[in-house]
């Protein structure tokens, strides 16, 4: 549904987009995850034709973005950043309003208004004006903006950027069940590693322009490793006589390795036979936050790396 090549945009020379490559299949909620200033939202307003690229290719359900800007627009559903919505309307005009712009008859756009109101949850909040409604309402009121004329692939840039964390779980579940009901191909930029674990069937991360890994979550946390182990006992002498059991070095009262040759039953039964008793044991699964680090030597947290 999204093939792009090499694509690359420049603002006086500089690169916001620098070579990137990938595709998309049907179907799937694929999510670009970087940072602010990674170079997401220019790749979106690419995509959307919002935008022209300096060099390479693009194509969105087969229309090239440069030449065949119109087909794409009409087989698109786009939700940028900031919201359009016109606070003076009802949630029911604005998408009756949206249909006769798609150039449905009016009797059309009032069953489509209706259909979409069902289908993000704003059925008893029709007709009330949308500047009363909660940042969590206004965003599902985008989504089925977005939505009125059955496009196949949808653009979502940083939906819940600015949002609680209720609203943010709820625009979750919309994405989940546009994908699951209707098959809509979505694709998302987020800058918040739990949203593109959550949701996307393959993540690929872009950092300062370039794309630098790609697959599905549990691919990249691979990249890291397997799952860790650490423990912390009751002094330096004991940490070191388990760290020779495993066959690794402690640091202090702490011994931290590997999950790879070893079980969680055999390690605890081991400590169990020599009667080493950790005083705090814990079991830590890789994070798309150690991909990151791994992959870029820097840290990700709150959507902005840190260099040490």
């Amino acid at each position: 549904m999204i093939e792009v090549e090499t694509l690359v945009k420049t603002y006086e020379d500089v690169p916001a987009v620098d070579g990137v490559s990938f595709s998309v299949d049907e179907g799937e909620i694929f999510a670009f995850l970087g940072p602010n200033g990674a170079g997401k939202s220019t790749m979106v307003q690419m995509l959307t034709t919002l935008v022209r690229p300096t060099a390479g290719s693009a194509r969105v359900n087969g229309y090239d973005v440069v030449k065949q800007e119109k087909e794409v627009r009409l087989s698109i559903g786009v939700a940028l950043q900031e919201t359009g919505i016109d606070k003076v309307l009802t949630g029911r005009e604005l998408l009756v309003l949206q249909g006769r712009l798609f150039k449905m008859t009016k009797q059309e756009a009032e069953q489509r208004a209706e259909e979409l109101l069902r289908v993000v949850s704003l059925t008893d909040a029709a007709d009330r004006r949308s500047g009363t409604y909660s940042g969590g309402m206004r965003r599902r009121l985008d989504l089925a903006l977005t939505l009125v004329h059955r496009p196949t692939v949808l653009f979502l840039d940083e939906p819940t950027t600015g949002l609680d964390p209720a609203s943010r779980i709820e625009i979750w579940n919309e994405v989940r069940r546009l994908n699951r009901e209707f098959g809509t191909t979505i694709f998302l930029t987020t800058q918040y590693l739990e949203e593109a674990d959550e949701l996307a069937d393959r993540i690929a991360i872009i950092h300062h322009g370039k794309l630098i890994s790609e697959g599905t979550a549990e691919e990249l946390k691979r990249l890291v490793g397997g799952e860790t182990i650490a423990m912390t006992f009751h002094n330096d002498e004991e940490a070191a006589t388990a760290a020779r059991l495993f066959g690794h070095a402690a640091t202090g009262a702490n011994v931290t390795f590997e999950l790879r040759d070893y079980t969680l039953m055999e390690v605890i039964r081991l400590l169990d036979d020599r009667a080493l008793q950790p005083e705090r044991l814990t079991v830590k699964q890789p994070s798309l936050d150690d991909v990151f680090l791994k992959v870029t030597g820097e840290s990700y947290e709150g959507g902005v790396p840190n260099v040490d």
